[in-house]
């Protein structure tokens, strides 16, 4: 089964990232310690929860998957496409880099960032040992996050794009995200004549639903990468498991996703 529990703490896995090799987990809302209307596992710390259970929840999960919590690196998410190679820990006290693309060849350096309906998009090579994490809501999806991913893998580390294994974690999906025009004018600019692929009308309401899982996959395929894998776990429509702004009005937390290389 992709989901376990383990002291308390409910997450998701991808069979396809090796075991032995990668550390990784995409956590659900179940196993920590903050109240309503963030219970229970919230990892955001800009949503109104106190900073003490943020941390508290943070060494939770990490614990969970038995990674040191001392071993994180995060930065502040901003919806763009700038790249952070880790080459170590990031310091608690030090500033945070905004950025939404997380690289490393570490293993001492555990990749961590936080979601609440945008796109967790996972990433190993095995043949050069590197790991990433990246955050792809719609701005993100349009300005082709994903590509830039492999992009900078391929630079910083020279991965080669069939070798790569790719996730597209649980998200809105399709039938929750109606968007609005600025949202669809991106899209159709961004993606050309696949656009009819990621955006989907409603015939009844005769808004757009845009498909960041489909747009995604648009991208890894475009770049070169074959191994992509797809949770196909909406967000919004498990809210037991998962925090979801859309579907909870704003007034939720965020669940993180981590990756890690494991010493061989």
């Amino acid at each position: 089964m992709p989901f376990e529990t383990r002291q308390g703490v409910r997450f998701f896995q991808f069979a396809a990232f090796p075991q032995e090799r990668v550390c990784h987990a995409v956590f659900t809302r179940q196993g920590g310690v903050s109240p309503a209307p963030w219970h229970s596992l919230n990892v955001g710390g800009t949503v109104g929860d106190d900073i003490a259970r943020v941390r508290a929840n943070r060494v939770r999960a990490f614990n969970a998957v038995g990674r040191d919590p001392a071993s994180l690196h995060d930065v502040w998410q901003v919806h763009g496409a700038d790249v952070v190679v880790a080459d170590a820990p990031r310091p608690l006290e030090s500033p945070y880099t905004k950025a939404d693309i997380l690289l490393t060849q570490n293993p001492q350096v555990t990749l961590f960032m936080r979601f609440a309906d945008c796109v967790p998009l996972l990433f190993y090579d095995p043949v050069q040992g590197a790991v990433g994490i990246a955050h792809s809501g719609w701005q993100g999806t349009v300005k082709g996050v994903a590509r830039e991913t492999v992009r900078a893998m391929a630079q910083y580390f020279g991965s080669q794009p069939q070798h790569l294994v790719a996730a597209i974690g649980p998200s809105i999906g399709p039938d929750h995200y109606e968007v609005g025009a600025d949202v669809v004018k991106a899209a159709r600019q961004a993606f050309g004549e696949k656009s009819q692929d990621v955006l989907r009308l409603n015939r009844q309401t005769g808004r757009y639903h845009f498909d960041l899982w489909t747009a995604n996959r648009i991208w890894l395929e475009e770049a070169g990468v074959a191994q992509i894998h797809l949770a196909g776990l909406c967000t919004a429509c498990h809210t037991d498991d998962w925090y979801s702004h859309r579907a909870e009005h704003g007034q939720t937390g965020r669940f993180g996703a981590l990756i890690a290389l494991k010493q061989v």
